[in-house]
């Protein structure tokens, strides 16, 4: 017989966290949210905070040992993944493993994975540990192409570069922004795709996969923008999706939902890249699945069933940012923007601001795929990010 309530440690309290542990609460869970900043938005809603630096091994390893939680669940890259390995090895629970956690958490790994050891279709790329080698390597690859960071999140530090003189910027930005310390970056070559698509993969206690409808998305400078559920895309597509997700998923290892992206064009399925993890497009299955992606996350890890996935309305989000920096925050438009049938918003709760932050989402159901994103579109205009007052508490 299996005893609840669990105890769930989550690495990284973002938004994502935030709906975790609300899925998680409403099965009894005790939380435990870790960031490296107070009142992140996931500890909002825990029992138990921890404010440390994620990246320190002891530091992260003491904070697991003190707990001893009945499953760590990360939900950022930034971590010691080698003291997450030798906690695995102690018999502490990784979601979904230590391996698949380090694996994922650099473009490099993950896609050498898929590329070289599993011979999936992704798009053509190299590496470059300096600026002279990415001169070379663009050479091979050819324009427009993109740098990436080999680490980073949110799209953070990503360039499209369409001639050798932007090369060094590119660089200098992949470096900056890159999380760790590392000195290189990814060198992919441009597609020109017709949709590119998440697939919620969920993987079982028991071994077997299940999937969600395929996620539309759209990404500005590589970070999410909007997304709608379900994509229409062709049978055969979906098939092909589904068999390289799996491939994926499987060799990765574990328990958990894991968000797969691809790239459609034409008849192509190419495999982008991969989160252990709730992902940020799947934010629009709160208002779209009667099971939504954080909830699946949850049962997934506990070995609870999951009953079939069903959407309940064409839906879409639209992501409310910031456009300046603010030290605290307060947001206009809220009640106008609600006053619409079938929609909602999810206002993350995070304390402060810079340009371009994600700050919320906006929520919409419609009859049609085009009236669930307009309907998002417009709730999602309306909402602006102010400057707010220090808080009272």
């Amino acid at each position: 017989m299996t005893i609840h309530p669990k105890v769930l440690m989550l690495l990284g309290s973002g938004e994502l966290g935030k709906e975790v542990a609300i899925a998680a609460k409403r099965i009894g869970c005790t939380i435990i949210a870790c960031d490296r900043y107070p009142n992140a938005p996931a500890m909002q809603v825990s029992d138990i905070s921890e404010v440390f630096d994620m990246s320190e091994p002891r530091k992260l390893q003491n904070i697991i040992r003190k707990y001893k939680p009945d499953a760590v669940i990360p939900e950022i890259e930034a971590l010691a993944v080698d003291a997450l390995e030798e906690l695995e090895d102690e018999g502490l629970t990784i979601i979904p493993t230590a391996r698949a956690t380090k694996i994922t958490m650099n473009r490099d790994k993950v896609r050498d994975l898929a590329s070289k050891e599993l011979k999936v279709n992704t798009a053509n790329y190299e590496y470059a540990s300096s600026k002279d080698e990415l001169v070379n390597v663009s050479k091979s690859i050819g324009f427009p192409l993109f740098v990436k960071p080999v680490m980073s999140s949110s799209g953070k530090g990503q360039s499209i570069v369409f001639e050798p003189n932007d090369l060094s910027n590119a660089w200098d930005k992949a470096i900056e922004e890159s999380r760790g310390k590392s000195q290189k970056v990814i060198i992919e070559e441009y597609i020109k795709f017709d949709l590119e698509i998440t697939l919620l993969t969920i993987r079982q206690k028991d071994g077997s996969i299940i999937f969600c409808p395929p996620i539309g998305h759209e990404q500005v400078d590589g970070d999410y923008r909007c997304s709608w559920q379900p994509a229409e895309i062709k049978r055969e597509q979906l098939d092909k999706a589904k068999a390289i997700a799996s491939e994926i998923t499987e060799n990765l290892g574990g328990v958990g939902i894991f968000g797969v992206e691809f790239f459609i064009s034409k008849d192509k399925v190419i495999f982008s890249e991969l989160s252990p993890r709730p992902h940020d497009t799947g934010l629009v299955t709160v208002i779209s699945q009667n099971i939504n992606e954080f909830e699946l996350h949850i049962r997934a890890i506990l070995g609870i069933p999951i009953p079939e996935i069903i959407i309940k309305k064409p839906s879409a989000s639209r992501v409310i940012l910031a456009q300046e920096n603010f030290k605290y925050v307060a947001y206009t438009g809220i009640e106008q923007a609600l006053k619409e049938k079938d929609t909602n918003l999810l206002i993350f709760g995070k304390n402060s601001c810079k340009k371009n932050r994600r700050m919320g989402v906006s929520l919409a159901n419609g009859e049609t795929i085009k009236e669930a994103r307009e309907k998002a579109d417009q709730s999602a205009s309306v909402v602006k990010v102010i400057k707010g007052s220090s808080p009272k508490y």
